[in-house]
């Protein structure tokens, strides 16, 4: 079973910052790239920064873009994500999340960190 397993989320007020982790575990697999998605309450789950492997871009969604960081880590399918001068309208879920193949969906998940970001 292949998964990946998100730490770093918790509650800072705003203008706060936070680092989210991302670690590939159980059995080992290539991906082409990561990104991270997240979903606040009542919305739709939403892209908010990708990378390829291939090359290293990165993608951010508008809200984010200064503001967030995507990295990859030294270990395979370890990703970072930065989050500084955070809004309240950046809490949700954060999800990991890994492509297999490209071009294809995202099809390897995390379970999920919460971030809340206090007014």
């Amino acid at each position: 079973q292949v998964q990946l397993v998100e730490s770093g989320g918790g509650l800072v007020q705003t203008g706060g910052s936070l680092r989210l982790s991302c670690a590939a575990s159980g059995r080992t697999f290539s991906s082409a790239g990561m990104g991270w998605f997240r979903q606040a309450p009542g919305k739709e789950r939403e892209l908010v920064a990708a990378i390829t492997w291939s090359g290293g871009s990165a993608y951010y969604r508008d809200s984010v873009k200064g503001r967030f960081t995507i990295s990859s880590g030294n270990a395979k399918n370890t990703v970072y994500l930065q989050m500084n001068a955070l809004k309240p309208e950046d809490t949700a879920v954060y999800y990991c999340a890994a492509r297999r193949s490209s071009p294809g969906q995202y099809d390897v998940w995390g379970q999920g960190t919460q971030v809340t970001v206090s007014s």
